[in-house]
């Protein structure tokens, strides 16, 4: 009977084709277990990156809404002096600037020109 040589073993593989296999194996499991981690802190950086965006919007929006909204009216002037036509005139006039600039409302403007006319 003639023998082969070099057709390997029929049946269990040798010492050296299990660990070749297994090397295989473990070297495919590191490998798409590095992948995974990789996707993972991917998807983490970009969630965390849109967080990020979202709050800055947030706080632009924020900043804008309270930029636009009007300073409140100042004081009313102080009341006129007894007599002293020229000083309620002067009140009048800068009255009606704040009316114009519409710091005030016409109703402010009406209580307070009362309060200057006829005190």
């Amino acid at each position: 009977m003639l023998r082969r040589r070099g057709l390997g073993r029929v049946g269990r593989p040798g010492l050296v084709g299990t660990v070749a296999r297994t090397a295989v194996i473990a070297g495919t499991a590191t490998a798409v277990s590095g992948g995974m981690t990789r996707r993972q802190q991917a998807k983490a950086q970009q969630a965390a990156e849109a967080d990020a965006y979202r709050e800055q919007q947030e706080q632009a929006q924020y900043a804008d809404a309270t930029a636009q909204q009007a300073p409140p009216p100042p004081p009313p002037p102080p009341a006129a002096p007894a007599g002293g036509t020229d000083a309620k005139l002067e009140q009048l006039t800068k009255l009606g600037e704040l009316k114009a600039q519409g710091i005030l409302t016409e109703a402010e403007f009406e209580a307070q020109k009362a309060a200057i006319l006829g005190g």
